[in-house]
């Protein structure tokens, strides 16, 4: 007759086994890398595969989308381009006169990195890390440590990188830092992740420096990670409290992290030699249409591909200059 109760394995022997494998795959971390490396490329095609039922309902969404909603995008996008035409007028004799100053100074100039627009295919499922997955990986040249930007502002770097895919950690991962400075009065620090999905903080501040409500954090360029001048965040608070030994700023990544879908990737070290020419507006369109009035240049459509900001690029070249 077998017994009612059967007694299984004690729990000594699983904490001392579970103990053993926990150690056994910390020291072999490292060499499981490439073994991890080889399970995302084979399971590349099973994420596109999942992501199959988005695109079918994007593509009937579009086929089946009404002609007055059409002409309403349309209309939109115009407005954005005459806007975007005229600004990258401005900016592109901004930039010859900032590379004839640089040549007077004798300072480097930078040029235009190469770009690709990736789609986000998903969000990874690791409830304390913040990564999104990008539909580009070896084939196209991803590398880690490669920067992310959307057009708003920085999103984060790629962690891993696959045949097909590749991973970017998001600005706000508790693990993310990134060096900053303030385009008021050129301010560096670091900005570092806090696991929220819409703020970032700058640690190690002394209570004495000047970083206000309102300031813009963009790269720095130190580090060879990220280029310099593209936007990360805005300062959204500043504590200065007597007991702390340094001073508690908190920052707004202006970066959609929440809903980005589309990004681009930037090789800082390879450069663009497609030019960027304004689209004009049509010729067959009234006059009135092709100049923009004043109040309507001050836009808050971002631009990425040109991160000085234009007067401040103009104004600190010009007082090199007259030193």
């Amino acid at each position: 007759m077998k017994p009612i109760f059967v007694r299984g394995i004690s729990h000594q022997f699983r904490l001392t086994l579970a103990i053993i494998l926990s150690v056994v795959l910390f020291i072999a971390n490292d060499r499981l890398e490439p073994v991890r490396q080889s399970l995302s490329s084979v399971l590349s095609p099973l994420q596109y595969l999942a992501n199959v039922p988005g695109v079918m309902l994007d593509w009937t969404a579009e086929a089946f989308a009404t002609r007055n909603m059409l002409a309403a995008q349309n209309k939109v996008l115009m407005d954005q381009q005459l806007l975007m035409s005229e600004r990258l007028q401005r900016f592109e004799h901004l930039r010859q006169e900032n590379e004839r100053l640089r040549a007077l100074l004798g300072s480097p100039v930078h040029m235009d990195s190469r770009k690709v627009v990736a789609e986000v295919m998903e969000v990874a499922s690791d409830p304390f890390r913040q990564l999104v997955v990008l539909n580009h990986g070896e084939r196209t040249g991803v590398y880690v440590g490669q920067p992310v930007v959307d057009a708003k502002g920085v999103v984060g770097q790629v962690v891993e990188v696959s045949e097909l895919t590749s991973r970017v950690l998001l600005v706000s991962d508790t693990s993310h830092g990134i060096p900053v400075r303030v385009t008021r009065n050129d301010v560096r620090a670091i900005a570092n992740g806090t696991g929220d999905i819409d703020e970032i903080e700058l640690r190690h501040v002394a209570k004495s420096t000047d970083i206000v409500a309102g300031d813009l954090l963009v790269t720095s360029g130190l580090g060879d990670r990220f280029p310099e001048g593209y936007p990360v965040a805005r300062v959204m608070s500043v504590s200065r409290d007597d007991g702390q030994s340094y001073a508690v700023i908190n920052a707004q990544p202006l970066a959609a992290l929440d809903r980005i879908r589309y990004v681009l990737l930037i090789w800082p070290d390879e450069v663009d030699d497609i030019p960027v020419m304004p689209i004009l507006p049509d010729a067959n369109e009234p006059a009135e249409n092709s100049i923009l009035p004043a109040e309507q240049t001050t836009t808050d459509i971002p631009v990425i591909d040109a991160p000085l900001d234009a007067s401040n690029a103009e104004n600190q070249s010009t007082q090199e200059v007259s030193q």
